[in-house]
Parts: structure tokens; C-alpha cells; sequence
């Protein structure tokens, strides 16, 4: 009887569970084609490298969408200092018109052609940083924003990883 007890209890809790995750799915709200396009672009050259893809954050990305404001609004579109940020971070800065989503993620793989993943270096004279945060093999979240700053004809897009790479002396994946 007693087992009786535990095996509809297992069960019930089980239900229980299936309906409450089911329905936090149906109630996920639908990407963007803005956020597919940041997500979509990571993804493919994390897949590229064997690693896992990234999940969506809001709130990284909202923490990015006030650090492009606010280099928009009182920085002229400048570089954000990330130093000793709690989070990984790439940005991109351009000129004339704004980069697709695709196209700054793009940017920043086109490093890969710099990186030995054999030796875990980047060729002289150049930066492989960004792309290496891309494909992070422990990063699972990325968030991402842009703002344009009309003014100086500019565009900063920024992207906040969590948890953040580019440890030095280890590979990124």
C-alpha cells in the first residue's frame, strides 16, 4: 500500500512538472529576427569548432542595450572600458552604416583566420580575442545591442557572454 502511495505520488509530481514546463515553453515568447541573426551567426561558428551553441539572455541583453545608450548618448559611440567586467564582452564599432546583427559577428569570426587552435596563439601583429569569445566552448549565453548615433554616423554594437572566456593559458574550446 505504502508503495502504492509513493509510486502515484511519483507520478503525480510528475505530471505536475511535464504541465509546468510545457507551459513555460508555449508561453516563451518568439525571437526576433534581430536576436535570430545574433544567435544564428554565434551558432554557426561555434558549430563550426565542435562547440555547443549559445542561449538568448534578456537581461545580458539589456545590460547591453544600456551600455550602447549610454556610449550613444554621452560617449560619441566610443568603445565601452569592459575592464574588470563581470562578463565576456565584444564590440564593434563602424562607420557610415549599421551593421546587421550577422555582419558584426561576422566581423569578429573573420579572426579566425589568425587563430592556431593547435599552439592556442594568434599570428603577430594581429588580435584574436574577439573571435575567441565567440566560440568559448563554457559561454552560454549570449545578449547583444547596437546603437546608432546619427550625429557621428556611427554604429557601436556590443555583446555580453556569460560566463566570460578568454582565460589566458586556456583554449577556448
Amino acid at each position: 500500500m505504502a508503495s502504492l502511495s509513493i509510486f502515484l505520488f511519483i507520478l503525480l509530481f510528475s505530471l505536475t512538472l511535464h504541465h509546468q514546463s510545457s507551459a513555460a515553453a508555449a508561453a516563451a515568447p518568439a525571437l526576433s529576427s534581430t536576436v535570430q541573426e545574433y544567435l544564428g551567426a554565434h551558432n554557426e561558428a561555434r558549430a563550426a569548432v565542435g562547440v555547443g551553441p549559445l542561449r538568448w539572455s534578456e537581461a545580458l541583453a539589456n545590460i547591453s542595450s544600456r551600455l550602447a545608450r549610454y556610449q550613444r548618448n554621452k560617449m560619441s559611440c566610443h568603445f565601452a572600458n569592459l575592464t574588470n567586467f563581470r562578463y565576456g564582452a565584444n564590440q564593434l564599432w563602424a562607420g557610415g552604416a549599421a551593421e546587421t546583427p550577422r555582419m558584426a559577428v561576422e566581423k569578429w569570426v573573420e579572426e579566425k583566420q589568425y587563430y592556431n587552435h593547435a599552439d592556442n596563439t594568434c599570428a603577430p601583429n594581429h588580435q584574436c580575442g574577439v573571435y575567441t569569445q565567440v566560440v568559448w566552448r563554457n559561454s552560454s549565453e549570449v545578449g547583444c545591442a547596437q546603437a546608432t548615433c546619427v550625429k557621428e554616423k556611427t554604429s557601436l554594437t556590443i555583446c555580453l557572454y556569460n560566463p566570460p572566456g578568454n582565460y589566458i593559458g586556456e583554449s577556448p574550446y
